[in-house]
């Protein structure tokens, strides 16, 4: 009698096994956006390792641990999984509104002062726009 090899042909046996120990504790939210993102793309670890030039082994620590990435790695990483930079560290980048520079400093102030104080600045302003909005209807 002759042994079969019986495999589901959609799913090939190697990638039906669960490789490597289970991890100890949760990964880093930086590590599981890293493997969110690389496992979006359809890579092992080991192919993105190489076109980092590291190892799997060292890789696989990016996806678990707190790590310090230079710049140039980061960006590399970004490149590789097709995703911004600011995806992999969470950030949702929104379009700025508001004061900037010294009005945004000021408002910062501001915010800090009691809910009294607070009234009385918003009371000096408001008179102060009135009177430039009238000025500017009298053609001033």
């Amino acid at each position: 009698m002759q042994a079969v090899l019986v495999t589901d042909q959609d799913r090939p046996y190697d990638l039906l096994m669960q490789t490597g120990r289970p991890a100890k504790q949760p990964p880093c939210p930086f590590g599981k956006r890293l493997r969110e993102a690389r496992e979006a793309r359809g890579l092992s670890q080991a192919q993105v390792a190489e076109q980092l030039s590291i190892t799997q082994k060292a890789y696989s620590v990016w996806e678990r641990r707190n790590v310090a990435l230079r710049p140039e790695q980061i960006e590399q990483l970004a490149r590789i999984l097709s995703v911004s930079v600011e995806a992999l560290f969470g950030k949702v980048l929104a379009q700025k509104t508001g004061p900037t520079g010294r009005v945004r400093r000021a408002f910062d102030d501001i915010n800090r002062l009691s809910r009294h104080q607070q009234q009385k600045i918003a009371d000096v302003v408001e008179t102060l726009i009135a009177g430039q909005q009238n000025g500017r209807r009298n053609g001033h």
